[in-house]
């Protein structure tokens, strides 16, 4: 049982994400295990377990799901119905209106077959935010002169406004209209490494998440998506007047972002128009330099607070921390459904393994010190790079471990294709504490 909250949060997070909940299923049985909060089960009037998740799911629909939806995910939950929704792509959707406490809530299903084709996950996720954001969009959409001028994605204004803001402020600067209004310049850090890693589906909600922190700090200024990645918030009367409390607000929450990896971490930069200056541009300019000194301060924050703990490092692991690492251990094994299991305390380089790659690669024991020193000796000449590198993100406290592929050398002296996904647990100031994951062999 892990006693301490906050690890248990970040288990949470690593396995569950943003789903309300997710079910284990064993196709063949239909035994299942249900991860969620106990309200949503008590709401949902689901069990936590059972021994046949297509019977339960019809018989406790109608507790949960919308009676003009209740049709079709009746079929959605018959069994026929999802190996044969599973069987091209190995994973579907649907949109449904589930009432709870008489509140509609707009979700989505998930399903996702496991590498072991023996087992399906089903997730429930809450898109209630989305659809509201998709149908006020729609709204602002109907007009022509809108859609021109508004970014479809996050539904501020887009680069054509700017354009025109930026023409008709040049026309009064020229004309010497006096003019109190300043610039801030926002850019999204690591955009290209999160669509490259996780694909353009994350990259785009941390677009879109974004636009949300930056419209919520700076509520009474007009705000410009100019870029993939870059915004432009214009501010004016109250904004401008409260422009260096707001700018240190919006710094504060992008700090906690980058600690505790729950949202976007943006830089941001500011300057204010001056006399001097000729035309708009000028004031974006300097706003811009401002914003790539954030970057490089966030960045610097993010490489020298994320090392392992060195003085500890290989030393002897306290009864307290060894009790913690199988707690968090047996959590993984419960839900890793299959595959090689390992856990690494950053603090003491101090690993567990599971019995079955201990024996099939003669590591040694299922606990080591310097594990990835032991391990290295059995990677393929031509990947050890490939296994350095991700060993060397994961300890300089990367927000996400990307997926590898590499083969490793077994106690036969054959070689085998090995998929390793891995997660970074932080402690409560947002410094990776643990790494581990899950290390699949290929079935050929």
């Amino acid at each position: 049982m892990i006693k301490d909250p906050e690890i248990f949060n970040q288990i949470a997070f690593s396995f569950a994400g943003h789903f309300e909940c997710v079910y284990y299923v064993n196709i063949e049985t239909g035994h299942y295990i249900v991860f969620a909060d106990d309200e949503f089960l008590e709401a949902s009037e689901f069990p936590g377990e059972g021994e046949d998740f297509f019977a339960d799911a019809v018989k406790n629909a109608h507790a949960f799901v919308h009676p003009i939806d209740l049709e079709i995910m009746n079929k959605t939950y018959d069994k026929e119905n999802v190996l044969r929704n599973l069987s091209e792509t190995g994973n579907y959707s649907v949109h449904f209106r589930s009432v709870i406490d008489g509140k509609v809530t707009h979700m989505r299903h998930i399903e996702i077959m496991c590498k072991d084709k023996k087992h399906v996950v089903f997730c429930l996720e809450n898109v209630e935010r989305e659809f509201l954001e998709k149908e006020e969009q729609k709204k602002d959409l109907m007009s022509a002169e809108l859609m021109a001028r508004r970014d479809e994605m996050t539904g501020v204004k887009n680069s054509n406004a700017y354009k025109e803001f930026e023409e008709k402020t040049n026309s009064k600067i020229i004309s010497g209209e006096e003019l109190k209004l300043g610039i801030v310049m926002c850019d999204i850090n690591d955009l290209k490494h999160i669509n490259d890693t996780r694909g353009h589906n994350f990259g785009d909600e941390a677009i879109q998440a974004t636009s949300r922190l930056i419209c919520r700090i700076y509520q009474h200024s007009p705000v410009f998506r100019v870029g993939g990645d870059e915004f432009v918030v214009v501010i004016s009367d109250s904004d401008y007047e409260n422009r260096n409390e707001l700018l240190e607000r919006f710094r504060e929450e992008v700090e906690v972002n980058r600690k505790t990896r729950t949202g976007p971490v943006v830089a941001a930069g500011m300057a204010v128009y001056e006399k001097g200056d000729k035309k708009l541009a000028s004031v974006l300019s300097r706003a811009d330099s401002q914003m790539y000194i954030n970057k490089s301060e966030l960045k610097a924050r993010k490489t020298t607070g994320a090392f392992r703990n060195t003085e500890t490092a290989g030393t002897p692991v306290p009864d307290e921390r060894r009790r913690l690492l199988n707690a968090l251990f047996g959590a993984m094994y419960t839900v890793a459904g299959g595959g090689y299991i390992y856990l690494n305390d950053m603090q003491y380089d101090y690993s567990r393994w599971s019995l079955p790659l201990v024996n099939d690669f003669g590591a040694g024991s299922e606990y080591m010190y310097q594990a990835d020193k032991v391990l290295l000796e059995r990677i393929h000449p031509d990947d050890v790079e490939i296994f350095k590198d991700a060993v060397d993100t994961a300890l300089h406290g990367a927000a996400r471990m990307k997926p590898i592929k590499y083969r490793a050398r077994k106690n036969d002296g054959t070689y085998v294709v090995l998929h390793t996904r891995g997660f970074i647990i932080n402690d409560r100031d947002g410094v990776p504490e643990y790494f581990g994951g899950i290390i699949i062999p290929d079935e050929g």
